[in-house]
């Protein structure tokens, strides 16, 4: 049949396809938002009394969760924190290498992975629609503000020796500034869905996904 005649109606993926193969785009879009997370690093604001720096890298968890969904965006964070593991200074400050999951970052860290599958798997859920931002922010918010901040909060007594609940009052001074960056992350990710949506994972733009 003549190319001119075939059908422009999207493709059926086949179900054994659906959202399990990680195409060249979904590849590119992890190591996009992985380097994204990388160069936010460049920016860090030390605050006297509270052991690990404010950063900007948290804006870049959310933005990975929100934008490329719970597979992709987990995997950026993953791919992000292998390189720093393999001796990169990648994190804010300049640090990197193994010896950086043995301080009171090590909550964060492991939060930046849970947070952007929960913002993620959240986002996914959410149709378009004029309550579209309102509700990626929710779930920035909860994936990325709550989850983030408390599995540091809990960690980190475990590297300073301090009580908890000591952890978590002087936790409380990020909470200002994430919720400003997922104010931020929610607009953009909003905007990206509207004006160009990315397919799911494993699916080519043009093919149905149902």
């Amino acid at each position: 049949m003549p190319d001119s005649l075939i059908s422009s109606q999207p493709t059926e993926v086949p179900r054994s396809r659906r959202r399990t193969t990680l195409l060249p785009r979904d590849l590119g879009l992890i190591a996009l938002f992985a380097a994204l997370i990388a160069t936010l690093g460049f920016v860090a604001v030390p605050v006297a009394g509270v052991a690990v720096p404010i950063g900007l890298q948290n804006l870049g968890v959310f933005l990975a969760g929100a934008i490329l969904g719970a597979r992709r965006g987990t995997l950026a964070i993953v791919t992000f924190l292998v390189l720093v593991a393999a001796g990169l200074p990648l994190l804010s400050g300049g640090r990197g290498g193994i010896a950086v999951f043995m301080t009171p970052s090590l909550g964060y860290l492991l939060g930046w992975v849970v947070g952007a599958l929960v913002i993620g798997f959240l986002t996914e859920r959410i149709r378009a629609g004029k309550r579209f931002f309102p509700r990626v922010l929710a779930a920035v918010l909860l994936g990325g503000v709550l989850v983030i901040d408390l599995l540091g909060a809990l960690v980190s007594p475990m590297f300073t020796g301090l009580d908890l609940g000591v952890t978590l009052i002087g936790s409380a001074v990020f909470l200002p500034g994430d919720i400003l960056k997922a104010v931020l992350a929610a607009l953009v990710a909003a905007a990206v869905h509207r004006a160009y949506p990315i397919p799911p994972v494993g699916i080519r733009r043009g093919e149905s996904g149902s």
